[in-house]
């Protein structure tokens, strides 16, 4: 089994915490990792604090080959990540001339100020990230990616980084679904198929629409797409063998 990269993604902000924003960004940085052979490994959503920011992106980096930071980089008081990513790197958090440049003619010269130019500073040696949307840019350094918060931002700079990643072998997934299954039923048989294939994620889903619209999804997941396919069959008889009628896919 190839030994694809790995990843990270650190989520900062009090309003994911609070409930007051929900976040949408993990699912399609998840999905971006999925189709390019990166294996998404741990996510953690943390507060604006420095201490906690510069703890978490110094053990993630350590860990995993790639850091994923979305939030806290914009130019209010509460946007704190640069200065803790600084920290943590040890290194100084300067204005970058040549972005302060571009903000200031995005902006406008007489309307440009101090705290625009926050959104200039990066710690020394990152690399920015281009932002098509609103200017103000992301930036690597070393293996932490820091993007804005802003869903439509961060999926453009997700999207302008994703290329240049370096890419596993792809993650091929197979589903089987069936109206009013039980987990309790299918789950003995569900492991002795799980023991043949040690190589691959096989998970069990239940979900519920409604008193008619309710059951499990098995889902298989794994790089080997025969052996994918193979597991994906046997669970289809599983179901057929148990009684329920299996549908292939998601339920909608």
């Amino acid at each position: 089994m190839t030994l694809n990269p790995t990843a990270s993604i650190m989520v900062i902000g009090n309003e994911i915490l609070s409930g007051r924003t929900q976040d949408v960004n993990i699912n399609y940085i998840a999905k971006g990792l999925t189709c390019s052979g990166i294996e998404l490994i741990e996510t953690r959503i943390i507060p604006d604090d420095q201490k906690i920011i510069i703890k978490t992106v110094n053990e993630l980096r350590a860990a995993y080959d790639y850091v994923f930071s979305t939030g806290g980089i914009g130019p209010t008081h509460d946007d704190i990540t640069s200065e803790a990513i600084a920290e943590a790197f040890g290194v100084p958090n300067p204005i970058h001339p040549e972005i302060s440049r571009l903000l200031e003619e995005h902006i406008g010269k007489e309307k440009y100020n101090d705290a625009h130019r926050k959104m200039a500073r990066f710690p020394l040696g990152a690399t920015p990230i281009p932002n098509p949307v609103s200017v103000a840019p992301g930036y690597v350094i070393n293996n932490v990616y820091v993007m804005a918060g802003v869903p439509q931002i961060m999926r453009a700079m997700f999207d302008h980084i994703l290329p240049t990643l370096h890419h596993g072998k792809p993650i091929v997934s197979k589903s089987w679904y069936a109206f009013h299954a039980s987990e309790g039923k299918i789950a003995h048989d569900l492991a002795h198929i799980q023991d043949q294939f040690h190589n691959l994620d096989i998970g069990s889903y239940p979900f519920y629409k409604n008193e008619d619209q309710n059951g499990i999804a098995l889902v298989v997941k794994g790089q080997d797409q025969d052996a994918v396919q193979r597991a994906a069959q046997q669970i289809h008889q599983l179901f057929i063998r148990m009684g329920y009628d299996p549908h292939e896919g998601e339920p909608i």
